[in-house]
């Protein structure tokens, strides 16, 4: 199954974060967020403030990027979430 990008954004995180030797604590202190909200983008919570996110990845050297998707990328991407919407 693939990954979420909220599971995949903390994976990142919490490596670059583990790279650089900082605890969790320490990233909140530098990037001017709440230790909380740390814990927050490493658990994978899907639902983040962008702002705190971006801080949060430039104290990391991380960035954000977007790029358009394939046009085989999104119709997998509609399909799965309609397939969410009637297992719920």
């Amino acid at each position: 199954m693939t990954q979420s990008f909220s599971e995949v954004l903390a994976a990142e995180v919490r490596a670059r974060r583990t790279v650089l030797r900082l605890t969790q604590h320490d990233l909140a202190q530098l990037a001017g967020v709440s230790e909380r909200f740390v814990r927050f983008v490493e658990q994978g919570k899907p639902s983040v403030q962008l702002d705190s996110l971006l801080a949060l990845l430039g104290t990391l050297g991380l960035e954000l990027q977007l790029t358009t998707r394939t046009r085989t990328a999104a119709l997998h991407d509609r399909t799965a979430a309609a397939g969410q919407r009637e297992q719920a």
